[in-house]
Order: C-alpha cells, then sequence, then structure tokens
C-alpha cells in the first residue's frame, strides 16, 4: 500500500486552503462617500467599479442628466435587478435548508412504511435505467435507490458505461446518450430584438418632442400652404428623426450581437473526460450521461453525478445553496451537484444527469441573461454628457426666448424680407406655425447639445476591443478591465506558463549522491531503489498514462510537472510506503536519510550540503527542482479508509528517493514583451512559488532583472521574508521588488494590497484556486485559460487563452488604444457641439434666424453621435501608444493638447461661417439676386461648408498629438468607409433632396468655397500643434473653481 502526497508544491493551484480578503476597496468607498464637512464630493468620480458601492452607482444615475434613460443605462449594472437577485440567493438558501429537511422527513416515514424498498429501474432503450429515476435519485440524494441499484458499480453498468475507461465514445455511442438523457446545455434567454432596440431609440424625450413638432408642422403647413408645398417641413423632420432612431438602434443592436458572442465564449468551459481509457478535452456542453469525469481544486462540477473515487474532496455549494460552507464528499456523501465547485482535494464522478435536467440547469434556465456593468470611464463621460447638457439645455431656453422675443416684436423676418408677425395682421395658424418653429429650433439645440452618445462610445469602443483581443487570445470577462489596463503601472506576473512555456522536461537527476546520465539508464540502480523511484512517481501523482490514438505509444496526462516526471519514470522501467514530492529544499529538511544506488539507506546529516549544493546548482540554471521521499509505516497503524482523510500524515524524518531538474523553457518573445512594457513605464514582478535562485534565472533570461547586481535584496526577495516585515518597512520593499519566490497565494495578495496603497494600478496573473482572492483584489485580474482553474477564471477579469505573457502586453496596448479612442470621440463631439452651439446662437441673436435649420442639425447630429462614435471609436492600437506612461485613473478626459486642437478649430468654423451669415451676399456675389434666394443659397453653403469641416476634422481627431493625421488611415476600412458614405450623404443632400432640408443646389463655383473652408481645417491643424500648451490641466483649474463654488453654496 502506498500514500501519496505533495509537499510545498511548485505551483500554486496545489496549495491548499483559499485565504479570504477582508480589505475592502477604501477608494471605492472614500468615492461613495456623500460630500460632508464642506467637502466637494463629485458623484461621477468612481476610479474602479470593481468594488465599489452600490451607494456610489446610485449616487451617479441621479446626477446625471439623461434624455433616454432606456438606451443611456443599457450597458450599466441594473441595480434593481441586482437587489432582486440578492433576494433570491437568501429565499434559495432557506428553500434547500427546508427541501432537505423534508426530505429527511418523507425518506424516515417511506422506511418505516416501506422499508428500503425502492421501485425497480425501467429500461430506457439501451439502458437499464430511465431518465427519470436518475434524475429522481441524483436530486433526492436517494441512497437507498444507488444501494438498489448496486453503487456506482450497478449503476455504471445500467449505464453501459465503465467508472475506470469511461463510455466508448465514439460518435453513435454519444448520440444514443444524448437522445436518451439530453444534452448539458439549457435553453438560453434571447437577447434583444432590433424591434426592442428601435423602441429604446425613439425613447429620447427630445425626439418625441420633435416628432409632435413636425406633426403640427405638418397640419398646419398643409392648411397654411396648401397640400403640394405645405408638407415638406413636416414630413423633412419625421423622415430626420426616423433616421436618427434606426442608425442609433443599427448600431447598438450590432454592439449587442458582439457581447452575446463574447458571453457565450465564457460559458464554453473545457474539462477533461475520461473516454476509452483515454483523457480527452471536451466543452462542457458536450458531456453526456455515462461520461466518467476528473475533478481537481478549482474546478466547477460540470453535471449532476456521484462520486467514484476520492481525496479528501471538498465541494463548495454555494452557488447552489447559497450557503458558503464546504461540504466533504465520499462514498457516504456521493451526489454531487452541477454548478458547484472544487474547493480541495481531487476525486472522479459518474455524470447521472445534464442539463435542464439537473437544478443547475433549471437556475440557469430563469436567470441567463449575463449581467452588464458600468465601467469608469463610462461613469466619467456621463458627468461630461450632464455638463454639456446643462450648457446646451441653457442655450436652448435661451434661443427659445430670443427667437420668440423677436417673433413677437416683429423682428423676425421671412426669407423673402416680410415680417414674419404682425399684432392684428397675422393669423392664427401662421402665429402657432412660426411658435412651433422656434421650439423646434430651440428642441434641436438639445438634441445636438445633450451627447446621449458619448457614454455609450465607450460600449462601442470596447465591443470592438473586445472582439479583437479574442483574435489576441485575450478573453474579457469584465467591460471595466479593458480601460483600467491603459491606467496599469504595474504587473506582478506568475513564471511557470506566463513567462515559461510550460513543456517540461526533466534534463537532471540525483539518485543517492550519484547523477543519473543519461537519464534513460537506470541499470546502475539497485532493484529496491528502481522500484521505490517508479514507486513515488506513479502512486504519488494526479496524472495518468494511457496508450496512444494511433497506437504508436503512449500519452501522459496531467500538470506540466506530473507529465515531466511521469514520461522520465516511463523511461526508466506488507509495509505502507507514505510517499512525498515537492520543492527539493523543503523535502530535503524534512529528510534524515537518503537510499544510495545500492538500496542502502545512509544518514543524510554529513551529505546533506552535496545534496543542496545540487539543487543549487540547477537552479541557478533556470531548472525546477523536485525531490522525493517516503516513509515506511506499519499497515495496523495506518487508519481505515472512514478515518484516512483526518489522519494527519508524518512529515519528519523522511527518507530522500531523488531529486530531478526540470526544464521549463521561456516564451519565445517574452523578453521582448517585458521591454516593451519597462518602455510603457509599467513594471513587470515575477511572483512565482519556485525556488528564488531558479527564479531568478528566469527573471535575466526575461529581461525582468537586467543584470546579476539586480539580483540582490530588496529586488529579489523570498515570500515568508516579504511577509515578516512590518507595515511600513513592507511599504517601502514593495516599490522596489521585481522578483518574489517562494510565495504562497496569501504572499501575492499581500503585495497587490500594498502596492495599491501606494498609488499603483495592478494587474496580477494568477492560475490556481488560491489566487482567487489576489486576482480579485488585484485592479486587473488576469487568469490563465490553459492551466487556469474554473475558481481562478471567475474571480478573474480578463482570461489569457494561450497562457503568454505577450498576450497581457496586448491587452495593455488595447487598453490604452479605449481610453484614447475616446478622446478623440470627445475632441471631435465637442468641437462640433461648441460651432453648432455659438453659431446658431449668435445668428439668431443678430439676425432672428438660425442658418442651421431642425433637419439639418439631426443630420450633423448623426454624422457627430453615431456615425462620428463608429470612426474613431474603432482605431486600432498603434505602436506610439506603448511609448507614454500610464493613463492616470483620474487625469481629465479632456486634455491640454484637446482643449488647443478644440478651441482652434471650433473658433475658425465659428468666425468663417458667421462671417458668411453676415455677408454673405457680397461675399458669394449674389448682389443681384431676389433676397429669398440670397438666404437659401448663404445658408445651403454655410451649411455644406459645416458638414465638410466635421468632415475633415475627423481625420484631425484621429491624431490629436500629431501632425501627420494621415498615417495609418489606409489600415482603417471602417473610418474610410464612413467618412467616404457621410461625403456621398452629402453630396445626395445637398443636390437631390433640397425640399426636405431646405437647401438648393450648388454650382461647381460654390462647391469648391465649401471644399475650401472645410478642407482649410487640416493646415490649420498642423499649425496649431506647434502651439505649446501648459503643463497644468486646465479642467483641473476648471474643476477646483467650480468646487469651491459648491462647497461655498452648501456651506451657507
Amino acid at each position: 500500500m502506498t500514500v501519496g502526497n505533495d509537499a510545498a508544491p511548485q505551483q500554486h493551484d496545489l496549495e491548499s486552503g483559499v485565504v479570504e480578503s477582508a480589505v475592502a476597496n477604501a477608494e471605492g468607498e472614500r468615492q461613495g462617500a456623500l460630500a460632508c464637512d464642506g467637502e466637494f464630493s463629485d458623484p461621477f468620480d468612481i476610479a474602479d467599479t470593481k468594488n465599489v458601492s452600490a451607494e456610489s452607482l446610485k449616487r451617479w444615475r441621479k446626477a446625471a442628466l439623461v434624455l433616454n434613460a432606456s438606451r443611456r443605462f443599457r450597458y450599466t449594472l441594473d441595480l434593481k435587478k441586482e437587489e432582486e437577485e440578492q433576494r433570491r440567493k437568501v429565499i434559495r438558501a432557506h428553500t434547500q435548508v427546508i427541501r432537505a429537511a423534508l426530505l429527511f422527513k418523507l425518506a424516515g416515514q417511506q422506511a418505516i412504511v416501506l422499508g428500503t424498498s425502492v421501485t425497480p429501474p425501467t429500461p430506457n432503450g439501451n439502458y437499464a435505467i430511465g431518465l427519470e429515476q436518475l434524475v429522481s435519485m441524483t436530486r433526492d440524494h436517494n441512497h437507498s435507490a444507488l444501494r438498489q441499484y448496486g453503487g456506482v458499480k450497478g449503476l455504471a453498468e445500467m449505464l453501459r458505461t465503465n467508472p475506470e475507461m469511461g463510455v466508448v465514445g465514439d460518435d453513435d455511442d454519444l448520440l444514443n446518450r444524448r437522445n436518451a438523457f439530453g444534452s448539458n446545455t439549457y435553453p438560453v434567454k434571447k437577447g434583444r430584438s432590433f424591434l426592442r432596440f428601435l423602441w429604446e431609440a425613439w425613447q429620447d424625450l427630445t425626439l418625441i418632442i420633435l416628432i409632435i413638432a413636425a406633426a403640427a408642422s405638418l397640419i398646419l403647413g398643409i392648411k397654411t400652404e396648401g397640400i403640394k408645398e405645405g408638407w415638406y417641413d413636416g414630413v423633412s423632420i419625421t423622415f430626420a428623426v426616423l433616421l436618427v432612431i434606426f442608425v442609433t438602434a443599427i448600431s447598438d443592436y450590432r454592439q449587442s450581437l458582439q457581447f452575446q458572442s463574447l458571453n457565450e465564449e465564457k460559458r464554453n468551459i473545457h474539462l477533461e473526460v475520461v473516454r476509452g481509457g483515454r483523457r480527452d478535452m471536451v466543452s462542457i456542453y458536450k458531456i453526456v450521461v455515462g461520461d466518467v469525469v476528473p475533478l481537481k481544486i478549482g474546478d466547477q462540477v460540470p453535471a449532476d453525478g456521484i462520486i467514484i473515487s476520492s481525496h479528501s474532496l471538498a465541494i463548495d455549494e454555494s452557488s447552489m445553496t447559497g450557503e458558503s460552507k464546504i461540504v466533504h464528499k465520499d462514498y457516504r456523501a456521493p451526489f454531487l451537484m452541477s454548478g458547484c465547485k472544487v474547493a480541495d482535494g481531487a476525486g472522479t464522478m459518474l455524470v447521472t444527469g445534464v442539463g435542464i435536467n439537473t437544478e443547475w440547469g433549471l437556475l440557469m434556465t430563469s436567470i441567463s441573461e449575463d449581467k452588464v456593468e458600468e465601467t469608469p470611464l463610462q461613469v466619467r463621460l456621463n458627468g461630461v454628457a450632464s455638463f454639456i447638457g446643462i450648457v446646451g439645455l441653457t442655450v436652448a431656453l435661451f434661443l427659445l426666448l430670443v427667437l420668440s422675443a423677436r417673433f413677437f416684436t416683429g423682428h423676425s423676418k421671412n426669407p423673402n424680407g416680410s415680417v414674419q408677425f404682425v399684432r392684428g395682421k397675422t393669423n392664427f395658424g401662421q402665429t402657432v406655425n412660426g411658435v412651433v418653429r422656434i421650439i423646434t429650433a430651440a428642441v434641436t439645440i438639445v438634441v445636438v447639445a445633450v451627447p446621449e452618445g458619448l457614454p455609450l462610445a465607450v460600449t462601442l469602443t470596447l465591443a470592438y476591443s473586445m472582439k479583437k483581443m479574442m483574435a489576441d487570445k485575450a478573453l474579457v470577462r469584465r467591460l471595466s478591465a479593458c480601460e483600467t489596463m491603459g491606467s496599469a503601472t504595474t504587473i506582478c506576473s506568475d513564471k511557470t506558463g506566463t513567462l515559461t512555456l510550460n513543456q517540461m522536461t526533466v534534463v537532471e537527476a540525483y539518485v543517492g549522491r550519484n547523477k543519473i546520465d543519461p537519464l534513460e539508464d537506470d541499470s546502475k540502480l539497485h532493484a529496491a531503489m528502481s522500484s521505490l523511484v517508479h514507486e513515488g512517481i506513479a502512486r504519488n501523482t494526479a496524472g495518468s498514462v494511457f496508450p496512444s490514438k494511433d497506437g504508436g505509444g503512449i500519452e501522459v496526462s496531467g500538470s506540466p510537472t506530473e507529465k515531466a516526471i511521469l514520461h522520465w519514470g516511463i523511461m526508466t522501467d506488507s509495509q505502507v510506503h507514505i510517499h512525498w514530492k515537492g520543492a527539493a529544499e523543503i523535502i530535503l529538511d524534512s529528510c534524515a536519510q537518503f537510499i544510495d544506488t545500492n538500496g542502502c539507506f545512509q544518514s543524510i546529516d554529513e551529505d546533506k550540503a552535496f545534496f543542496s549544493e545540487a539543487i543549487e546548482d540547477m537552479a541557478a540554471r533556470s531548472l525546477r527542482c523536485v525531490a522525493f521521499a517516503y516513509r515506511s509505516y506499519k499497515t495496523d497503524e495506518v487508519p481505515t479508509d472512514e478515518h484516512l482523510a483526518q489522519w494527519i500524515l508524518p512529515e519528519d524524518d523522511l527518507i530522500l528517493i531523488a531529486i530531478v531538474g526540470i526544464k521549463d523553457p521561456c516564451h519565445p518573445g517574452v523578453k521582448d514583451a517585458v521591454k516593451l512594457c519597462t518602455d510603457a513605464s509599467v513594471k513587470v514582478r515575477m511572483v512565482t512559488g519556485d525556488n528564488l535562485q531558479t527564479a531568478k534565472a528566469i527573471a535575466l533570461e526575461c529581461g525582468i532583472l537586467l543584470s546579476e547586481k539586480e539580483a540582490c535584496e530588496p529586488n529579489v526577495i523570498e515570500g515568508t521574508t516579504f511577509r515578516k516585515l512590518s507595515d511600513k518597512e513592507r511599504e517601502q520593499v514593495a516599490k522596489k521588488i521585481l522578483v518574489m519566490g517562494r510565495s504562497s497565494p496569501s504572499d501575492k495578495l499581500l503585495l497587490v494590497q500594498t502596492l495599491q496603497k501606494q498609488g499603483e494600478v495592478v494587474a496580477v496573473t494568477g492560475d490556481g484556486t488560491n489566487d482567487a482572492p489576489a486576482l480579485h483584489e488585484a485592479d486587473i485580474g488576469f487568469a490563465m485559460g490553459i492551466q487556469g482553474t474554473e475558481v481562478a477564471k471567475e474571480s478573474s477579469d480578463i482570461i489569457i487563452l494561450d497562457d503568454n505573457f505577450a498576450s497581457v502586453v496586448k491587452v495593455v496596448r488595447w487598453g490604452r488604444s479605449v481610453y484614447a479612442n475616446i478622446q478623440k470621440f470627445i475632441q471631435f463631439q465637442l468641437t462640433v457641439n461648441a460651432a453648432a452651439l455659438v453659431i446658431n446662437v449668435v445668428a439668431a441673436i443678430s439676425s432672428g434666424d438660425v442658418p442651421l435649420n431642425t433637419v439639418q442639425l439631426l443630420w450633423v447630429n448623426l454624422i457627430m453621435d453615431t456615425l462620428g462614435a463608429l470612426a474613431l471609436a474603432t482605431e486600432p492600437p498603434t505602436d506610439r501608444l506603448m511609448h507614454r506612461a500610464p493613463v492616470g485613473r483620474r487625469e481629465p478626459l479632456v486634455t491640454n493638447i484637446m482643449w488647443r486642437n478644440l478651441i482652434i478649430q471650433a473658433s475658425y468654423q465659428v468666425v468663417l461661417l458667421l462671417v458668411f451669415n453676415s455677408h454673405g451676399k457680397s461675399i458669394l456675389d449674389l448682389k443681384h439676386d431676389e433676397i429669398e434666394h440670397v438666404n437659401t443659397v448663404k445658408n445651403t453653403v454655410i451649411f455644406n461648408g459645416f458638414v465638410l469641416c466635421q468632415i475633415f476634422n475627423e481625420f484631425n481627431a484621429r491624431k490629436p498629438d500629431e501632425i501627420n493625421v494621415f498615417k495609418g488611415v489606409t489600415k482603417n476600412h471602417l473610418f474610410i468607409g464612413i467618412v467616404g458614405t457621410t461625403f456621398v450623404l452629402q453630396i445626395i443632400i445637398i443636390e437631390f433632396l433640397g425640399k426636405f432640408t431646405s437647401t438648393v443646389k450648388l454650382n461647381w463655383k460654390l462647391w469648391l468655397v465649401s471644399f475650401v473652408i472645410g478642407i482649410f481645417s487640416w493646415p490649420l491643424a498642423a499649425v496649431g500643434k506647434l502651439i505649446p500648451v501648459p503643463k497644468t490641466p486646465l479642467a483641473e483649474v476648471f474643476t477646483k473653481s467650480y468646487q469651491k463654488c459648491v462647497v461655498a453654496c452648501n456651506s451657507r
């Protein structure tokens, strides 16, 4: 008999126990606190939505100025649903308790009345048991039924499977099982339909007012001008509004489809099953009844089932019962529920229920709609949108008053020069029509001024980035992680599988004092020694060996470390032995003897220095050192199976069998990726459970340590040393750490928390269950897609599908790209907003008329809000982004460079077009034309020039701080397509839709004038970028003044 045990394991996923983080996100709570004691608290200043309080989320929603709540808050956390879900969890927990008590009572009554008899199984096609009986037994945890069916072995025979070899696994067998017992899928609620998006786009208050105004204009127009001419204004406004609604709905619907496909990818877990004696990786959706599934710590139980074998197996059933109590599973409690997590130990299960025939499937059917959550940038943009909206509403109200005053005092004139309103002479219909036009003009200003699409531009760029990141092997689980990564200042990375390939090979081995060379040669070993080596390898592992599919050899499964050792063990060809395997220096400290090559026991005291030197030598050559040891025990001293789990295994007086060195080469290109991070001012730190010497060697190879001189404390430190430091010492040391060796998951968590206290934005990679607290606590948690456990993945924000550090660096690029793209869009939108508002307001005050009418402004709004967002928010990342410092979490969204660009472009457009508005007659040489024609031509040129300014300014917005705005433009086909489409549609509007937009056809000279007005923005932008800007952000100056005003008002 042999017992296997791992000591001080090499990988975090082998360490037992999960450390719960009790540290609250103080920063999030601070931002969520209400203003008090005369301090200003900005409701939109939420640096991190990962751990923010519900109160803070409610607060910014209340503070936002919103015209279309259903659209604006579509991609934010539904707080009401969240509260309902919490209540459901409590109800579910109580229901499970009541159900368990009731089942216990009924089972007792049934035993008294009927004894232990159970209804005999009913055959189901090729199988000796029916679906309902299987489901009932598992759901009710019916031990009597399981015994009647012959236990696990009897049930396996009924299901035509083998507890060791699994199902046959061919296509016919799998199809038969799905037909008989169902598939491991459940109905997913369909996403919103396109009609739903149309309805939500329609909910905008301003658009509703415009539709009402259009209906009034249509009725009054037909009444006063007849049906032939009177319908144009009303219908054109209606068409423009409908166009805005349709384009908005199409854009939102496409985003929704992207999110749906990404969410489907998140749910598609892959796991090991045993089929035909082989271990294969399959999708969770392809699990069938009868499958044999190995379970290890961190796995999700993929279906309902019964334990075949287990070793200290503990299950976290909180996802089903609502209680966080860990339940131990063995032959006395063999039933497993789908959706639960393996908290500790290992085992194998026989699948007895899948899909909607499980409690988990029924639960997911009812709540399968994915949660959405806001991002910090989204919250801040809601603040910006609210501020702009307040300015726009103020301007619109002012415009309404000015136009109304001019109209009723007789200062407003028609295009032909006649006065619009004369007291006592103008009839009621014409008066109402005039008032409707004024209201329409004012409301249109609100439509343009309140940027409802601004916060949604974040979602657009995130959806685009997430799709592209999938191609770069990064699956985003939390939206906010994309943008937060742009602010990351440090990355705490695992070594194994992230910086290295996780393809391990035993390259060196010591048995006794002898080095085995070549490794395959075991002829030098005594027979007893050889037997112990094989026993220590084969018994003390979670891996397995089986014939390959083609029959040409063998295949090995398990963790990379175990696979390497098993390969070596395969190549080398009573009492109870308790076997230990683990970190070489820790195992060595627990050994009192070693076995030499003759099979004789020798005291280790005199030779400990030799073995320590061998370990250090291998570690210095970046080899992972693993030792094997054992201890003999008398059979009668070993507890029975019932008490074996509680037995404290002996950890001292071990006998050393062998020490092996395992090579795990670095990922190709990892050195370049680390250098890229360093250039981007992101510090890379290695946090590993490996020997410090091994960690140093790999860090030098990867470029984390640049020289041997750096490889000393505090740059290189052991986890135990860091743990023992005082809080003050720890804070001083943390920033200098580049390599932490022999670290436990709790050390990693401690490092993350210490760095965060110092203002660092921390990204962490992890793969083990015990990494979950650090992944959750970090600002951005990266779980490994290949080696990562399901618990680690669920605690993470992003899953790296290829376990490669280079993919983490790509996420940094995309994170910075998200922020940069949003800034481009803000600059573009604010320029349009400012120019449109000033042009219309100044023209209204000076002449009583607005040069940009309702339909024209709706078209501009479409260019700005939806098409502009599509063009600018989907710019791919550039290398230039990785030569900047990380974006500060509280850096102003509108930088001084953006203010400079915005002011130059908006001032140019305002001044030039207002000059055309007041002196257009002489500039355009229209002195001899009728006044009505002059006004129409002039307004058409202003409208055309204004739109072309925005088209050309979109190029400027691509590169806010670069003179060459055309760099890489040909690679962005979407941008070229949108700009080209906008230009073509503008030509169609001017040349063919004049009746609807109140414009006239322009000759080639006037088109040339409009084109020159627009294209002049290019050289103007280039010259403007030569103007230096102050270092102190203008936004900060304005914000401080605003905050002082608020504090002063509050103190009164």
